[in-house]
């Protein structure tokens, strides 16, 4: 694969906007800010962030919009509109209905996991998703896993144990962190990831014959989630929560009145919503490039490669303490992705395979060499 400039600038604009996703969202959770009730506290408004989320999300949809409007005026009736829309676009945006769910469910949960845990952790233990994935497109794609997926999934297993471990033994990094509360959110991440696996899931056995570009896959999806989240957050305002989970004056699921207080008063956190939603638009755009200029393998090296700046930043930031742990655990589950998306292993002996045919035709051509001199001195001695 030959890396061109375009190619290496995704390549960056993944790793970049993915990694300040996950920092901007884990910023805002450390920031202070004055709400309803005058008092300067945590923004613990996860439900909230997710919704901000989404409209990043709905970006997509926009911009999907616009270069087609851009190409069809440009050059009517060229390739190029082709290449913008990338697919069908006449189809049922219900049918983006249930994964937008799936996607509300677990992004919800993972925020209220991020707040509770480290953004190192919650990055690498979001691998988890290939298990829940390769378990469920068994039973309903009817896929059978091979060996080096199936060892791949035993490193993935071991990296997880080991990233919670370093969790549980580890010191917290704030005087709101506690054991239990890491433990708890590092829960909370690896279920999202199961609700995660049903989304690629069903997209996988619904969508992807469809074939509907990808960014208008990514923007529907994000219309369907906002739409029912926002109305969510209007019984959430009502249902009664307690810390962990919940950090705002009225003690409630989801306090969004409160929550935009807190960004208005703070020019800082108002930087990090930002940031968050234009990460998002960014990064979706990106990953869809990758996937479709490079392969899907690409993107999963390059968001590991995400992981480690997202754990440089938060060591050089002090978020948390470096653990070695966590560098044992991040060396498992990077082996365990590399086996089951066939990066590592079967590459490798591929090549020692075509090294060792290489050498055996040499050596046989060798042999036909040696043996015709055989025979032309036996002809010479019966002369």
């Amino acid at each position: 694969m030959e890396w061109t400039g375009y190619r290496i600038f995704l390549a960056l604009l993944l790793v970049i906007t993915g990694s300040i996703n996950t920092l901007s969202t884990k910023w805002a959770d450390r920031l202070t800010s004055e709400g309803l009730d005058g008092e300067s506290t945590r923004f613990v408004h996860p439900f909230l962030q997710a919704s901000t989320m989404f409209l990043g999300e709905i970006a997509c949809l926009a911009t999907y919009k616009l270069l087609y409007w851009y190409y069809s005026r440009r050059q009517p009736g060229s390739e190029s509109i082709e290449k913008a829309t990338a697919g069908n676009t006449n189809f049922n945006a219900l049918l983006l209905f249930p994964p937008a769910m799936c996607d509300m469910i677990s992004t919800s949960t993972m925020y209220i996991g991020l707040n509770l845990t480290y953004a190192s952790s919650f990055q690498m233990l979001r691998g988890s998703v290939i298990i829940f994935v390769a378990l469920l497109s068994m039973g309903f794609l009817d896929r059978k896993l091979r060996c080096v997926e199936w060892t791949g999934i035993v490193f993935i297993l071991g990296g997880l144990s080991v990233v919670g471990m370093s969790d549980f033994t580890g010191s917290s990094s704030g005087p709101h962190k506690n054991q239990n509360s890491i433990i708890t959110g590092d829960l909370l991440i690896i279920a999202a990831q199961i609700i995660t696996a049903f989304q690629m899931v069903y997209e996988e056995k619904f969508v992807k014959d469809k074939d509907i570009p990808a960014l208008m896959v990514v923007g529907y999806e994000g219309l369907w989630g906002f739409l029912v989240l926002g109305a969510l957050l209007v019984p959430f305002y009502w249902i009664p929560a307690n810390p962990p989970f919940s950090d705002n004056p009225r003690n409630v699921l989801e306090d969004t009145p409160d929550g935009l207080v807190q960004i208005y008063n703070n020019g800082l956190l108002l930087l990090s919503v930002i940031g968050t939603f234009v990460s998002i638009a960014f990064f979706n755009f990106a990953g869809v490039s990758v996937t479709k200029e490079m392969s899907a393998t690409t993107r999963m090296v390059l968001d590991s490669v995400r992981t480690i700046v997202i754990w440089a930043v938060c060591l050089a930031l002090k978020w948390q303490d470096f653990s070695y742990l966590q560098v044992i655990g991040f060396g498992l589950l990077l082996i365990g992705m590399c086996l089951y998306n066939n990066v590592l292993l079967e590459p490798a002996f591929k090549k020692l395979q075509r090294f060792m045919n290489r050498r055996a035709i040499a050596r046989a051509g060798l042999g036909e060499g040696n043996d015709e001199d055989e025979e032309g001195g036996g002809t010479t001695s019966l002369k």
